[in-house]
């Protein structure tokens, strides 16, 4: 997606700050229901004005989204089209939160949430030009216009990190510090999975079903090679865990470990990507893979 500049709030929505279920001035657009709940959402009769149209319907406290950020929120996203109006994607039809990357989304909802705070609930209707363009994902037309409402329960920024300790397992050495180097021995690897917490963080266990916000680097044991870090560029990533979108050794390894931990593994192929391996990373299946992974935060 092409980044744009925060675009100043375009009043058509004319909801009031800090309220749900409020009209929306000549619309009579009604958005009701709890912060970080499943919102109620009334259309009225007809399609939205022309352009985009944002506002922000409770105001948060917390950080402010910068470029750059990802950002954890609650959405639900509907084509607004004076009919049906039908759901196309909602973080609670799929069990928990989302992952945006501030400054890559559709244009039109990058500039409804930069420079937004955390707790905050934001509202768009997003215009074609402004949302998928002429190449929408299934499920959406090209001419069809969207409505967002997003709840930001969290903000984490480029570079965010844990200065943890460093350590050692199975001859696998991690230095400590924000930016952790991963060096793996030019040994065997060991046959079975093991996984040592080398910073215990003082926040909340994780869970499994929770999305779980992470820097990491991952590493092919054969060769002693990096095949993914995402502290190159510093931006953090998500990933739900417990429910098999990752591999069996992140649900085992992260699942009730505190916020805040750094956490090194040793992945024998039956706890990774198994048989087929992983030829986009060059990764075989038989290769054993070494991970450190900082949690960050988990939702």
């Amino acid at each position: 997606m092409l980044r744009r500049a925060v675009a100043p709030l375009l009043p058509a929505l004319l909801l009031a700050a800090g309220c749900t279920g409020a009209p929306a001035g000549s619309l009579e657009l009604k958005v009701g229901g709890a912060f970080g709940a499943r919102p109620t959402i009334a259309f009225p009769d007809g399609r939205p004005a022309a352009g985009l149209q944002v506002d922000e319907l409770a105001t948060g406290k917390g950080a402010r989204l910068e470029p750059d950020d990802v950002a954890i929120v609650a959405y639900t996203a509907h084509v607004w089209d004076g009919g049906q109006n039908r759901l196309v994607d909602s973080s609670f039809n799929r069990g928990a939160p989302a992952a945006f990357p501030v400054g890559r989304l559709l244009p039109g909802l990058d500039q409804a949430l930069q420079g937004r705070t955390v707790g905050s609930r934001v509202i768009a209707a997003i215009p074609p030009e402004q949302g998928f363009g002429p190449n929408p994902p299934s499920g959406v037309q090209p001419a069809e216009e969207l409505f967002y409402v997003v709840d930001i329960l969290g903000a984490h920024p480029k570079g965010a990190s844990i200065d943890g300790r460093g350590g050692t397992l199975a001859g696998v050495r991690v230095t400590g510090g924000a930016r952790p180097k991963l060096t793996v021995p030019a040994t065997a690897p060991p046959a079975r999975f093991a996984a040592k917490v080398l910073e215990r963080g003082a926040g909340r266990r994780t869970q499994a079903g929770q999305l779980v916000v992470v820097q990491y680097t991952g590493a092919v044991w054969s060769g002693r090679r990096i095949f993914d870090t995402t502290w190159t560029t510093g931006q953090p990533k998500a990933f739900r865990i417990g429910d098999g979108t990752v591999i069996k050794a992140w649900d085992r390894a992260l699942a009730g470990v505190p916020a805040g931990s750094r956490v090194l593994m040793i992945v024998p192929p039956a706890y990774g990507y198994g048989a087929p391996g992983h030829p986009a990373y060059g990764i075989k299946g038989s290769d054993t893979l070494v991970f450190v992974v900082d949690v960050l935060a988990a939702y």
